[in-house]
């Protein structure tokens, strides 16, 4: 920290590092056997690299748990999807997948108040809290070794954030978070060729009703921009 209360530059941790010191001790901590893995899974196509990757040293349980999914039938479209990609895609250890509850009242609860916010900020951080503690009461109670989120992967998502609320919450539920920041190594690029070679739905938004809505409007400014431009060609000629 600076004598101002900044953090210096450079001083933000490295969760990429932070897994690779996790991942080298596991046959240590783990002789003889292979640590299981409760990974909960925002869509296919995010998961793709992270079963790729982990799947070498976890047997993986991906969990699908998203209630911030509107609307329903977009939800169906996407956990169809994390079945197949389970199902197809070969790894070193088994690959297992669980669907949670669907309950999308959990989401609205959880976010009550904070509807006019725009995305990245406390909603999503309300949302990921609320997901992730979903998440670590399921690996608790099934026996997990350690409990992790493909949330990170996406370069719209705050890592640091992720991290913390993983952390914490493991902590209150008695089980070991595994730190990620997926995005890095190329991650994210490797998603998308997976996403390509398997042949993945990929939605052009996070999830939830906001996302939806930001999302079309920016579509709809893009559309305006394009013909705005395309018409004062036009009237040069």
């Amino acid at each position: 920290m600076t004598s101002a209360g900044r953090v210096q530059k450079g001083s933000r941790k490295n969760y990429q590092k932070e897994l690779d010191k996790v991942l080298e001790m596991l046959p240590r901590e783990y002789p003889g056997r292979v640590p299981t893995l409760l990974l909960h899974s925002c869509c296919a196509p995010c998961s793709s690299y992270c079963l790729e990757y982990l799947s070498q040293y976890f047997e993986i349980t991906v969990f699908y748990f998203n209630p911030n999914i509107y609307p329903p039938e977009e939800y169906e479209k996407r956990v169809r999807e994390q079945e197949r990609l389970v199902m197809e895609m070969p790894s070193r250890h088994p690959i297992h997948v669980i669907e949670g509850e669907y309950d999308p009242k959990l989401f609205y609860e959880m976010v009550r108040g904070m509807e006019h916010l725009k995305e990245g900020g406390a909603r999503c951080h309300a949302c990921f809290s609320l997901r992730l503690a979903v998440t670590a009461r399921r690996a608790a109670s099934m026996g997990f070794d350690f409990f992790a989120t493909t949330l990170t992967i996406s370069p719209l998502k705050d890592a640091a954030k992720i991290n913390e609320i993983g952390t914490r919450i493991g902590a209150e539920h008695s089980v070991r978070w595994l730190p990620s920041d997926f995005k890095k190594r190329e991650g994210y690029r490797r998603s998308i060729e997976l996403s390509r070679e398997y042949g993945l739905y990929r939605q052009d938004y996070c999830g939830c009703v906001f996302s939806k809505k930001e999302r079309e409007e920016q579509k709809l400014q893009d559309t305006s921009r394009i013909t705005y431009f395309w018409e004062k060609d036009e009237s040069r000629l």
